[in-house]
């Protein structure tokens, strides 16, 4: 295998014939994602949309802990405070899902580990994932007292269906494994060990079949995916920079940062 690419807040490209791997390097972090990862992962995600070479993308976190565990909250202080930063944040990283959701090749997630929050919405940006055993998934959105993005919500709900979308953003749990397949989250569970090897073999399996019958295939799905309305959109994100703008989300953080249960006041 030979890297051909890496960014410098630890998003790596790496090549392996027609298959390209997006990996989350940050693996002290469990691979958290702060404001320099999302738009490194959107240059990236641009470059090979156009490389001709490439058939097939997977998406994964370094090591075996996490997939990746969402945003990095430890920089929410300097990267999500102000009005002005949530709109920095949110165009990089809402780039980036929408980069990847819009992927003209065919994008499979090779999920280990945690994959929570905005991790589960890159991961449901994908096409398809594929997850070891023992895996974890959540949207903690409602504990941090944050807007959890539009499209993220539209992604979770076209996989799970609108009661589990709405039992999993409300309760805010955690689901192992074998409950993300039964409810859809994911398409495949697999032993740990052979995650990779799999990953790897899928993605051979679709590298090698016909090019412009998977693009068709990949431009219907994208095609046949319901958009919200202009004006819908521009409410729900009326209510996303609320609560961004909202004293809970300085309470989520701080009760993040001291490790105690938060208080909220709906305010």
């Amino acid at each position: 295998m030979t890297q051909t690419a890496q960014a410098e807040g630890r998003i790596v490209c790496e090549r392996e014939g027609p298959v390209a791997r997006l990996v989350i390097d940050n693996p002290d972090r469990r691979n958290a994602i702060d404001l320099a990862m999302w738009r490194q992962a959107m240059a990236l995600l641009d470059q090979l949309a156009h490389d001709d070479a490439v058939r097939v993308l997977v998406v994964a976190g370094r090591g075996e802990t996490a997939f990746a565990s969402g945003a990095d909250i430890s920089k929410f202080e300097r990267e999500r405070n102000t009005a002005e930063e949530v709109a920095r944040y949110h165009e990089a990283s809402a780039g980036a899902y929408r980069r990847l959701k819009g992927f003209p090749k065919p994008a499979v997630a090779s999920i280990g580990g945690f994959c929570i929050g905005g991790g589960l919405a890159l991961a449901l940006c994908c096409d398809i994932r594929i997850c070891a055993e023992g895996s974890r998934f959540a949207v903690p959105a409602a504990r941090l007292g944050l807007g959890y993005d539009i499209e993220g919500q539209r992604n979770l709900t076209e996989a799970v269906g609108a009661a589990v979308a709405a039992d999993l953003l409300f309760s805010a749990r955690q689901v192992d494994a074998a409950e993300a397949l039964a409810l859809g989250l994911v398409n495949r569970v697999v032993p740990a060990a052979e995650r990779a090897a799999i990953v790897a073999d899928y993605a051979a399996v679709i590298a090698a079949n016909a090019p412009m019958t998977i693009a068709l295939a990949k431009a219907c799905k994208l095609a046949l995916t319901p958009s919200v309305r202009p004006d819908e959109e521009l409410r729900l994100q009326e209510m996303v920079t609320a609560c961004y703008a909202s004293a809970d989300y300085k309470e989520g953080r701080l009760a993040f940062k001291e490790k105690r249960a938060p208080v909220f006041s709906g305010r």
